[in-house]
């Protein structure tokens, strides 16, 4: 009867001291659990960012260490998406609240890049408004041949656009349950990305000046290459969402991250039809 009692006590506390492992909580937010993540990707984009200047400028190594800093970027950002999605698809943290709050962030994000386009427009503007006497007095300068828009950039804004649509078909199909047509539309919009890409580096190697031939060319790298870079990105959005339906881990009620590829994948449409009319068309005439 003693030995009993004792392991009936035994177990009492064993349950006890689960039951205190236990934490609750009375309010819908997520206070995410510490990660290297983020001090690691600042890191990696810091050394990017410097190597790159290095590079251009002949330094020793400058090469190297872009490549360290490109892989250590987006082996960075692999970690932190896959533990994002975990936080949200397999834990359940991801409550109406949380999507609130990462939409704002979404949010805050585009208009942030809206002015970091803004700036390089600003720029384009400037100089070919009212040319310098240093580029001739006109826009193109002289002994820049500029590219025909409507050759490759014309083919590219219906690739862009194109691909902008069967995007949204597979929201519209994600969200009435026809996950054939999400899957589809979602293949084809990433490789319209991925033609659109091919093209531009084409454009780029045949084109009969450089980042380095006068004003124009360092306006129109600066502004085509600054949205290429948010093509690239846009696609590896898009791509882990495609990769997330084919999974299962979007439904029909929850797929907040495939939605904010899409809102930025649209943005990227934007900034290409202003590019397009004002420095492929208005800006090479």
């Amino acid at each position: 009867m003693t030995t009993n009692i004792n392991t009936n006590h035994t177990k009492v506390e064993n349950v006890a001291g689960n039951l205190k492992q236990i934490q609750y909580q009375n309010f819908p937010f997520h206070l995410v659990e510490t990660s290297p993540w983020p001090i690691l990707v600042s890191f990696s984009l810091l050394t990017l960012t410097l190597s790159a200047v290095m590079y251009m400028h002949g330094f020793a190594n400058g090469g190297t260490l872009l490549i360290i800093g490109f892989f250590v970027t987006v082996l960075g950002m692999i970690l932190w998406f896959r533990d994002v999605i975990t936080e949200g698809t397999y834990q359940g943290h991801h409550t109406t609240q949380v999507q609130k709050g990462l939409e704002i962030g979404v949010l805050l994000f585009i208009i942030s890049e809206i002015f970091a386009f803004l700036s390089v427009f600003w720029a384009f503007f400037h100089s070919s408004l009212s040319p310098a006497i240093e580029i001739g007095g006109v826009w193109p300068p002289q002994g820049i041949t500029p590219l025909d828009p409507f050759a490759i950039p014309l083919l590219n804004t219906f690739l862009l656009l194109s691909s902008g649509a069967f995007v949204t078909y597979s929201h519209h199909a994600l969200i009435e349950g026809n996950r054939k047509g999400a899957i589809s539309g979602a293949i084809t919009c990433v490789l319209l990305a991925m033609i659109f890409t091919g093209l531009q580096y084409y454009e780029y190697s045949e084109a009969g000046f450089t980042i380095s031939d006068s004003v124009f060319g360092s306006a129109f790298y600066a502004s085509t290459g600054l949205h290429g870079f948010h093509v690239i990105v846009g696609t590896i959005f898009l791509s882990v969402g495609l990769i997330r339906i084919i999974s299962y881990h979007l439904t029909v009620n929850h797929h907040q991250g495939y939605e904010a590829s899409i809102i930025y994948w649209h943005f990227v449409d934007v900034v290409w039809l202003f590019l397009f009319i004002a420095v492929y068309y208005w800006g090479g005439n």
